[in-house]
Order: C-alpha cells, then structure tokens, then sequence
C-alpha cells in the first residue's frame, strides 16, 4: 500500500466512528464542537464539565487534562487563521479541550452513564496491548456511491450506550411533556377557580348593593315614621301627670277657631287642611290642589297657611320629592 492510500485508510478508520456519536456516548450530551481544518476536534470545557458533573471546570483541567490538550478558544481558532465563531456564547477567552482531554476527563469521571464507555476504552487499550493495533469491523453494508468510504461497524459498547442514552432522553423528553401537559391543566384549573371566585364577587357585589338599597329604603322610612311619630304622638302627658286624648278634626277645628278670629278663606283652607293632618299627620299637598278644592287662588292659599303658622295653628317640616311644601301640626 502506497503512502497516500495509507494516509487516507488511516483518515478513514479516525472518523469511522462519527464523532457526535463518540462524544454523545461519552457524555450523555450533545455538547458544541469546533472542527479545525487538520481535523481536530475541540469542545468547550465548560458543556463537558457541566455534563460529567463536574462542580468546578478549572480544577478538573487542572487535576485530568495536561496543558497540550487544552487551550483558550481564540490560540486555537488563530492557529489556523480563523476568527472567533458568532453566536453560541463563543469568547475569546472560552477554555476548550481536544478529544483526547474529553476522554481524559471522561475516565475520570464517576457517574454511572460513563461506565460503558470507559469500559470501551479498556478494551481498546488491552487490545492494543495484546494484538499491537484495534481495527473496527466493516459494517455488512456499505456505501454504494463511487467513491465512498469504508462504512465501519459502531462498537458493541458505544452502541449500547447511545441507544441507553436515547432512550433516557426519551424518557426525560416524555416526563417534561406530561409535566407541561398538567401545567397546563392547573392552569386551567386555576383560570377556572379564578372566574368562579370573580363571579362570587359580582354576585356578593350585587347582594351588597340590594343590601345598601334596603338600607337606605329603611332609613328613609324610618326618617318618615319619625316625622309622623312626631305628629301623631299626642297621647302626651300634661302638668298634672294626666293623659290627653287623640286629637280629631273637629278639636282641631275647634282649638284653630279659640285662636283666631278666621276670616272666611282662610277657614276655608282650614277645612280643607285638618283631617289631613289629624288622618296622615302630616301635609305633603301642593298648593293647586288646595286652590282646585277652596276656589281661592294660589297666592291666597299661601297666606292663609302663613296666617295659621303665624298663629301656630301649623308648622313647616321643609319641602317633599315634588316641591310640594310640608306642614304639621303645631303641637304646645
């Protein structure tokens, strides 16, 4: 075999195994990978750390990988007259480590998922040491494109642990969709709680409300008894401790003519005013209606109830909804 046919068999047999295979098999991880144009491989020191378990990447470069296995993202990427990669949080000052600092770091490592392939590199070592090479064997089917190259069987170790890893991230992918599935259900859930909770509001709002308007109602019903309590309360007691009757219309009618020399109009509106204000306790009609009914004009009727508030026969308790004035009557 000539020595370019042995350099490109040997090119072959390196990348025979596809080198995110290899390191996914070693780490469990599909971690970021620089390829150089000689084709060496670097991947940054931090992803492997992080997925090895390692708390600290200084001290495991430090303690598993010498110094010509690691080196700074931009010596390695200037090396071969490239420029720092954009995006993926590539800094110039990013440690990165070669396949073979991978692997040292790798063996060092003792989480279980990487007992397979340290086991692998065992056998790889004897192997070397007791038939002085390791090939792999060429897969039963190969490439049949012109040109292609040699299509190489996945060790036993290295395929296992990939399929073991698959299925682990499988596994994983499918607790995180349940996971979310119930998120979303809570969610749900909790929207739900939260619109019944603002319905309760609402409907505690609402009783609220009706609660105040009876209240007011009451208060102004009350306001109102109060006024008539004030007018029809005359069983009051007199100086000697005695009782005195309920007033009629014709007592007082008699006790307004005992005050007053009344003309004609004004015991006119008297007539008309009394048994109101003995039956309701109090006046609330306005001062048309009392005309219609006496045949005296408006202003006429408003001084023959000043002439009987001026004689205390009535008195004025403000004004009704209408406008309407409101009398009582005048109690000693």
């Amino acid at each position: 075999m000539n020595e370019p046919s042995k350099r490109q068999d040997s090119t072959e047999r390196r990348e025979a195994i596809d080198v995110s295979d290899f390191v996914y098999a070693a780490t469990g991880a599909r971690v970021r990978r620089l390829t150089m144009p000689d084709g060496t491989h670097w991947f940054p020191a931090v992803d492997v750390c992080k997925e090895l378990g390692y708390t600290t990447p200084r001290k495991a470069l430090l303690d598993h990988v010498p110094e010509e296995h690691r080196d700074n993202l931009e010596t390695v990427t200037g090396s071969h007259c490239l420029g720092i990669p954009a995006g993926r949080s590539w800094r110039r000052d990013l440690q990165l480590i070669d396949l073979q600092g991978l692997i040292l770091l790798v063996n060092a490592c003792t989480k279980p998922a990487c007992a397979p392939f340290k086991q692998w590199v065992a056998e790889v070592i004897e192997t070397v040491q007791r038939e002085g090479s390791y090939s792999l064997d060429e897969a039963e089917v190969q490439p049949s494109e012109p040109g292609a190259p040699i299509a190489y069987a996945m060790p036993e170790q290295v395929a296992e642990a990939i399929v073991r890893l698959e299925a682990h991230n499988l596994r994983l992918d499918e607790e995180l969709a349940d996971g979310q599935r119930a998120s979303i259900a809570l969610q749900q859930e909790t929207l739900a709680v939260q619109r019944d909770a603002l319905a309760v509001q609402q409907a505690t709002l609402a009783v609220q409300q009706s609660t105040l308007a009876v209240q007011q109602a009451m208060v102004r019903a009350m306001e109102r008894i109060a006024d008539r309590f004030d007018t029809l309360v005359l069983r009051r007691h007199t100086p000697r401790g005695r009782l005195t009757a309920l007033p009629t219309t014709e007592s007082v009618l008699a006790d307004w003519r005992q005050r007053l020399s009344v003309t004609e109009d004004v015991w006119a509106v008297a007539v008309v005013i009394a048994p109101v204000l003995v039956e309701q306790g109090e006046l609330r009609e306005p001062l048309e209606s009392i005309s219609a009914r006496t045949g005296l004009s408006v202003h006429r009727v408003n001084e023959c109830l000043r002439m009987l508030r001026k004689h205390a026969c009535i008195r004025s308790r403000g004004g009704a909804e209408d406008g309407a004035p409101v009398y009582v009557l005048h109690q000693a």
